[in-house]
């Protein structure tokens, strides 16, 4: 039987880590040199993550491997454990910055996501997501909005109702639930799937109120990305209105669990929380 294309990449990520160990070469070392995420590297390497037959080839010149025949089969199992992801259609109305963050998420066993002034996008509604973009995006088609709208959905799909659900723990701002986002139906809804959400075995939802006063995530939201490989480095992300970044230190991803951490604490229990949403989508109606 012909192997798969996960048994492929697994192939080649081993033969790429054997290659580069013998080197005594770091993975944040191969990473600073080619100006890639370490994730990268490392997902490259357990065979989680596709990469391109021209990539390898980069990979192998930093690695001084000249044999044509080496290049060539190494090249051959790229090609052959490239999967098809189910964004690629929307290449065209996505960035590439957002296409790699859906591909960490889609390999993430878990997300901590705090979120300063909207809803946590995996749990937002229809209707709300397209008119945030109708807001952020004023030039947009309404073909492009419905393609992004399509897109956020497939994502909540992908990451919530597969098999292996990911799992969310999200914290929200009580300004991101009292910030009237298309109307206030479309508000009132959107917090009563928010309490229907809140409610699967798979998702955690906190609400840090007001009566916190100041807390860690007044400098903004934030992302954590978890990995099921041991080996796997964990990922912040944050995203600003010019530019986004990914933080992968050890130090780095230890300061934004640790603000998590007492973001936890400053917000309301699950419950209350609960009580909360509920409340303030009374309050629209």
């Amino acid at each position: 039987m012909a192997a798969t294309p996960t048994v492929r990449r697994r192939m080649l990520g081993a033969e790429l880590r054997r290659i580069r160990e013998g080197l005594n070469l770091r993975v944040d070392d191969v990473a600073a040199r080619l100006g890639w995420h370490q994730s990268k590297v490392s997902r490259l390497e357990n065979g989680r993550h596709g990469v391109r037959a021209n990539e390898v080839g980069i990979l192998l010149d930093v690695y001084e491997v000249a044999d044509p025949a080496t290049r060539e089969a190494l090249a051959t199992l790229a090609r052959e454990g490239k999967r098809r992801v189910w964004w690629q259609p929307y290449s065209d109305v996505i960035s590439q910055n957002y296409a790699s963050f859906i591909s960490f998420e889609a390999e993430a066993v878990s997300i901590r996501n705090f979120e300063s002034s909207l809803i946590p996008g995996l749990l937002q509604t229809a209707d709300y997501v397209r008119a945030l973009i109708r807001q952020l995006r004023p030039d947009a088609s309404p073909e492009v909005i419905n393609a992004l709208v399509d897109v956020r959905l497939a994502r909540q799909n992908a990451a919530l109702q597969r098999e292996d659900p990911l799992k969310l723990w999200a914290i929200v701002d009580e300004a991101a639930l009292r910030r009237v986002v298309g109307s206030k139906a479309v508000m009132s809804k959107q917090l009563q799937q928010l309490v229907v959400a809140s409610r699967e075995p798979h998702v955690s939802l906190q609400v840090v109120p007001f009566a916190a006063g100041a807390h860690p995530g007044v400098h903004g939201p934030f992302v954590i990305l978890e990995f099921p490989v041991r080996n796997d480095l964990d990922v912040v992300y944050t995203d600003g209105l010019a530019s986004s970044l990914y933080l992968e230190r050890d130090d780095d991803v230890a300061t934004y669990s640790q603000a998590f951490d007492r973001l936890r604490a400053a917000a309301l229990d699950f419950a209350p929380s609960r009580r909360l949403v509920t409340q303030i989508a009374k309050e629209l109606e």
